[in-house]
């Protein structure tokens, strides 16, 4: 059986174990969307299954002009309060992750300051348009969040999100069927419009599919014996 190594662990014996990147520090991963997506429910499943796997896991979030999402986190008990921080984006989250991202860039280096063994900085986003991307400069790896209940649209109307995320996630699949959204047909639209990019559905309330997800973020940034 595979297991994941630490980045601690795996330089002990053979130097880095993350991989994909040019840079050095922690691995970082984008978590994007529209606001209501489910971006912070999908952090709240993803962080305890990293630190299960042996993942040293820090959290940025952006919020417009408060700090509710980091607040959330750190309230959760999943992870230490101290790996939590908040950024305050202003009226324009887009640009926070993408044109300038000097402000996260200074929370990463401040969070990598505090603990300077971190593998996986988890970055969300701000709520914000189906036009916004994480720019390669702030993140390795970057996921888009859209919500099933918001209807197959999303996924025909090709915005850039949907377009160019390394992984694309369809959540709230449980909902489909109460407004009348073929989920099969989102799925296949988005599969179309993507190409090689994959996509993948999860309910963020159960936890089905998060699995998944973490699996595609470990293959893509993390190593294994």
């Amino acid at each position: 059986m595979t297991s994941l190594l630490t980045r601690a662990q795996y330089r002990s014996a053979t130097g880095p174990c993350l991989r994909n990147r040019a840079r050095q520090g922690a691995a970082r991963v984008g978590i994007g969307g529209p606001p209501g997506s489910g971006k912070t429910a999908l952090l709240e499943q993803i962080i305890p299954r990293l630190i299960r796997r042996g993942v040293d896991v820090g959290v940025i979030t952006n919020d417009l002009a408060t700090q509710e999402d980091a607040e959330r986190i750190k309230r959760s008990g999943l992870i230490d309060p101290a790996r939590v921080m908040a950024v305050e984006t202003g009226p324009s989250p887009h640009a926070a992750i993408g044109d300038d991202p000097s402000v996260n860039l200074r929370a990463v280096s401040e969070l990598e300051a505090r603990f300077a063994s971190l593998d996986l900085i988890l970055i969300e986003s701000g709520g914000d348009s189906l036009a916004s991307a994480f720019s390669s400069e702030l993140v390795d790896y970057w996921l888009f969040v859209i919500d099933a209940a918001g209807g197959i649209d999303i996924t025909r109307k090709k915005g850039l999100g949907v377009l160019k995320s390394d992984l694309l996630v369809i959540n709230k699949a449980d909902l489909a069927p109460h407004v009348r959204v073929d989920l099969q047909h989102m799925v296949s639209d988005a599969s179309r419009v993507r190409g090689e990019r994959p996509v993948l559905v999860t309910n963020c309330h159960t936890g089905k599919g998060v699995d998944s997800v973490v699996d595609r973020i470990a293959a893509e940034l993390l190593l294994f014996d």
